[in-house]
């Protein structure tokens, strides 16, 4: 019924940003983006889910998870597609979440996991994972519940990185050194 599978053409380096909510990720990929006069893709259940607070003021439930998953994976597709017929020489693709962070947050708050989502987060590749640091200030929104546990998911989403052997780099400061620290990672990556 959901097809996630992912479609990154091999000319494309894609970079994915994880980490607790209200870290900076957003900020990250916009920032690396202009750095890099490429493309981000946004996080589709922070649109999928706005809708649903604004027209129901209902949260995410356990039946909303293939579907963002499907529509984070499709925005990714696309743009992935779109880097890779550009004429840029920086073929980059930030991407403000993958469907690791969506399988990691679904055992932190469900304590399961769909088994198509799941099994397509540990199938994806991305050439550079980012985990964001939590230090920077959290800020409310409609959606985010959880300043006091950013330290400890975060703490999670490291372990399930290092459970499923997906090789991952921190990345913390102010936004001119977290843009730097990604700027050196991603020399070190061939193209």
């Amino acid at each position: 019924m959901y097809n996630l599978e992912q479609h990154t053409p091999k000319s494309v380096i894609n970079v994915a940003v994880l980490g607790a909510e209200s870290t900076g990720k957003t900020t990250l990929c916009r920032d690396l983006a202009a750095h890099f006069d490429s493309v981000w893709v946004s996080e589709y259940m922070r649109t999928y889910l706005q809708a649903k607070w604004d027209n129901e003021q209902l949260t995410c439930t356990w039946e909303d998870l293939l579907p963002i998953a499907q529509g984070q994976i499709k925005r990714e597709n696309t743009l992935a597609k779109q880097v890779a017929q550009t004429p840029n020489k920086n073929r980059y693709l930030f991407c403000d979440t993958s469907l690791f962070e969506l399988m990691t947050y679904s055992y932190w708050y469900y304590g399961d996991c769909p088994t198509a989502l799941e099994q397509a987060a540990l199938a994806h590749h991305y050439d550079l994972i980012l985990l964001t640091d939590v230090d920077i200030p959290w800020v409310a929104d409609d959606l985010r519940d959880s300043p006091h546990q950013r330290d400890e998911i975060n703490a999670y989403f490291a372990s399930q990185l290092n459970k499923y052997k997906k090789p991952f780099q921190r990345v913390g400061g102010n936004r001119e050194q977290r843009v730097q620290q990604v700027v050196a990672q991603l020399t070190h990556i061939d193209t």
